[in-house]
């Protein structure tokens, strides 16, 4: 197998910087739809796509996609697909589903007849009656929406936000795709101040550390598709061995992750050992109107309390004023903000040089960027 066409999944907002992230890689064979980036590119990409993508949920190998209006349809069109170059003899294949605005509503009967259609379409090829399933493991997905049906094969196993660092967080943390898209978002660079006075269990810290050093996410774990026999190890040791020489490891880098509860400081220290920066990263705890920092051109970001719950929006509201008034002593730095209140600009008293939304979860959030003056060029 030469080519596979490979769906990025991405967080609603997020799709534009899967793609650049995709086309940074080199492919270029690019499409975005909503939720998703696809794109055309040799096998080698699935493991570089997996170590590599920052803020994509799953790379899934796309096998079809068709109208299916019965569940005829959908059986016949299913078993009409190559699923036996994909799948081996022995490998457990479960079958999971969604489906949106659709006929064919019911996701179990969806789940179970594309089963059903596999296990035919690997029967005539293998001549077999019986698969064991005690093999590599590939997860096959029918996602309907709208009478189209796409069928997949996850390629990542556990989500990519999964880095391996975080073995602890607080009740709300902030995923760690969306945190890494935050950074992208601005226009930090390793050579300038980095902080976050928000910083819970260290999320954007230790991201900002790892795009810092040019460290693939994907270092520090494992990927369903590292068990499939047609991608081969020899690729994903070439992949591996890529995120290894790509690093920069003795990029210097000036980061300062804060927060008001001394628990949180502790989780953040605690995943930024387990990700090998805690001599990289500094965390403070303090209040955010304590907030000082002596560098120049920084960029601070921060996912600061929404104020979700009604009872808690004065306390919320009065941090903001304080942020704000805490922030004018930061004349030359950048800062950005993500939070759902809608008054947020009207509290921080400043008005917002760009707006984005974006979604933490289900939350509808606006990310608020008050861009700061250009560093001076150096000679």
């Amino acid at each position: 197998m030469n080519k596979v066409t490979l769906i990025a999944t991405a967080t609603m907002g997020l799709e534009a910087i899967v793609a650049r992230e995709v086309k940074d890689l080199g492919y270029n064979d690019v499409k975005v739809e909503n939720g998703r980036v696809e794109f055309t590119a040799d096998v080698s990409a699935i493991p570089r796509a997996n170590l590599w993508l920052r803020t994509a949920d799953r790379v899934k190998i796309k096998v079809g996609e068709f109208k299916a209006y019965t569940f005829d349809e959908l059986f016949e069109k299913t078993k009409a697909l190559p699923w036996a170059d994909l799948i081996p003899v022995d490998a457990e294949f479960p079958v999971i589903g969604k489906s949106v605005k659709s006929t064919l509503f019911s996701v179990s009967d969806c789940q179970a007849i594309v089963k059903k259609a596999v296990v035919e379409s690997m029967k005539l090829k293998h001549k077999l009656d019986w698969f064991d399933e005690d093999g590599a493991f590939y997860r096959i997905e029918v996602a309907l929406l709208k009478d189209v049906a796409t069928l997949t094969i996850d390629t990542s196993g556990t989500g990519l936000h999964k880095r391996g660092y975080r073995y602890h967080h607080n009740e709300a943390p902030l995923k760690e795709t969306l945190a890494a898209a935050m950074i992208m978002l601005t226009n930090w660079k390793p050579d300038r101040p980095f902080a976050d006075p928000f910083c819970g269990s260290g999320t954007l810290p230790i991201e900002a550390a790892m795009i810092g050093q040019n460290i693939a996410p994907g270092f520090n774990r494992e990927f369903a598709s590292e068990d499939w026999h047609w991608i081969g190890e020899d690729k994903w040791n070439e992949a591996r061995q890529e995120v290894e020489d790509l690093a920069n490891y003795d990029q210097p880098l000036d980061i300062l992750g804060a927060d008001i509860d001394h628990r949180s400081v502790e989780l953040a220290q605690n995943n930024a050992m387990e990700a090998g920066f805690d001599e990289l990263i500094q965390f403070k705890q303090m209040q955010v109107k304590d907030f000082r920092h002596k560098g120049q051109y920084g960029v601070l970001i921060g996912n600061p309390p929404y104020g979700e719950r009604l009872g808690e929006r004065p306390e919320v509201e009065e941090m903001y004023r304080d942020m704000g008034e805490a922030f004018k002593l930061l004349d030359t730095w950048s800062i950005y903000m993500l939070t759902s209140h809608e008054q947020f600009e009207t509290f921080y008293g400043k008005k917002a040089s760009k707006k984005r939304k974006l979604y933490n979860g289900n939350i509808k959030t606006d990310y608020y960027q008050f861009f700061g003056p250009r560093p001076p060029r150096k000679d």
